[in-house]
């Protein structure tokens, strides 16, 4: 067994992120293809995804913000029945024949929104139903389900639209948030020692102070960022590398995204039965090395080569280092942030990967003035490795962040959870606090 599934606290936290996170992709899949069967408009889809992520983008700090002022299983519950509710709406549109275009977008703002209060507050959550021993495992148990219902989910939204219809998708979907909030609503969450009850806006600026004067959470974010912005810019200009480049189809498109997808999904679920592991600091810099290394060499090497296979192989290179160092910066976080500045932390964190189309955005621009998109993905490739190795190089502290780890792994007696009773002891721990 995965050391994290020893707590039964998190097993159940996980099986409620499964059900949720499920029907996220399957309501992703969804507004595309409604999206697109109603307008036949690639812009209009842009349009969709920009109304998930504009929310995210603006509010994940006051999301930060109220995950550490407010009881998080509460907000956690709140956010999932409002969640559920708007994707409800949807299918009741969409079953009646009265969906439009806007419909869809104003759900996708205000589920965006809704969002941006419910993801800080579950990453506040969780480890405190675990021992920081295997912060680790929990990360990449997480990290599996992403990766995995990635893989899943839009088949079985292909089906359901194919064998029903697009209505029947999305009540589906949203009945993976309402076992979310049943999961919330039952399970025993330890008392969490919450931050000011103050200004709103102070909170907000302290928890960008605190960011800022430490230069081992400024450096794991800001690699969080360079990953999301340049690393992965790459995604969105596959039809680039695999229509003009390569001169494949759809089918080619897929399946080399999948095998990146396999190989990701592959460490993480190896990263999963870990309850830690050493030098973990040469792993997030040489794992950030070697992916923005191998995105630069995807990109040369099909533009110059034309060689399907050979990009194929990179894609699994990419997809294995961006998970091992990716896992290994969100359970270093997760060990290091105290508690009271958790939420804020982790909204912030969560902000950087809603970046990601604006990433995209600034490779088109670039490819255009270089008139070489493969050119504008490699220099995205070669400013996450150099972002990895210029701040390691100058700074001791982050060439030394696997010693910290160790220390703020072990912590004090009484901020540890035996696996056996998890839930009662972290009550012990925080009435100690």
């Amino acid at each position: 067994m995965p050391p994290a599934f020893r707590y039964p606290a998190y097993r159940a936290y996980w099986l409620g992120t499964l059900a949720s996170v499920g029907g996220f992709q399957v309501l992703t899949f969804g507004q595309i293809w409604l999206t697109y069967e109603l307008t036949g408009s690639y812009v209009k889809l842009g349009f969709v995804a920009s109304a998930n992520a504009i929310p995210s983008i603006a509010l994940n700090l006051f999301g930060g913000v109220f995950a550490d002022r407010l009881d998080k299983r509460k907000l956690i519950i709140v956010t999932q029945l409002v969640t559920a509710s708007l994707i409800f709406l949807l299918g009741t549109l969409t079953l009646t024949g009265r969906i439009e275009v806007w419909h869809i977008l104003a759900i996708a703002l205000v589920s965006g929104a809704t969002n941006a209060f419910d993801q800080p507050a579950r990453q506040a959550l969780y480890p405190h139903l675990i021992d920081r021993t295997v912060m680790v495992s929990a990360v990449a148990l997480n990290s599996a389900i992403w990766q995995g219902t990635r893989i899943v989910a839009p088949t079985v939204a292909g089906v359901i639209i194919g064998a029903i219809d697009t209505a029947a998708a999305f009540y589906l979907a949203g009945s993976g948030f309402v076992v979310m909030a049943m999961v919330m609503f039952w399970l025993h969450i330890p008392k969490i020692e919450r931050g000011s009850r103050g200004n709103a806006f102070q909170d907000m600026f302290d928890g960008l102070k605190f960011i800022g004067g430490n230069s081992v959470f400024w450096f794991l974010i800001g690699m969080t960022f360079f990953n999301s912005f340049f690393g992965m810019a790459y995604i969105m200009m596959m039809p680039v590398f695999t229509v003009d480049i390569l001169k494949v189809g759809a089918e080619d498109q897929g399946l080399l995204m999948s095998v990146g997808g396999i190989g990701a999904l592959g460490v993480t679920i190896v990263l999963g039965t870990k309850a830690s592991f050493v030098r973990r600091g040469y792993l997030i810099i040489g794992g950030a090395v070697v992916f923005g290394l191998s995105v630069a060499a995807f990109a040369l090497t099909a533009k110059y080569f034309h060689n399907y296979g050979l990009t194929m192989v990179f894609m699994v290179v990419m997809g294995i280092s961006s998970s091992t160092y990716m896992i290994s910066i969100m359970s270093s976080l997760q060990i290091l942030v105290p508690n009271h500045m958790r939420g804020r932390v982790m909204g912030f964190y969560g902000m950087t990967w809603s970046i990601m189309p604006l990433g995209a955005l600034w490779a088109g621009i670039l490819g255009d003035a270089l008139d070489s998109v493969p050119w504008a993905i490699a220099i995205g490739g070669l400013l996450v490795s150099g972002f990895a190795i210029g701040p390691a190089a100058v700074n001791k502290k982050l060439r030394n962040i696997g010693t910290l780890l160790q220390e703020a792994e072990q912590g004090p007696p009484a901020e540890r959870v035996p696996p056996s009773r998890p839930a009662e002891a972290a009550s012990a721990r925080s009435a100690s606090d």
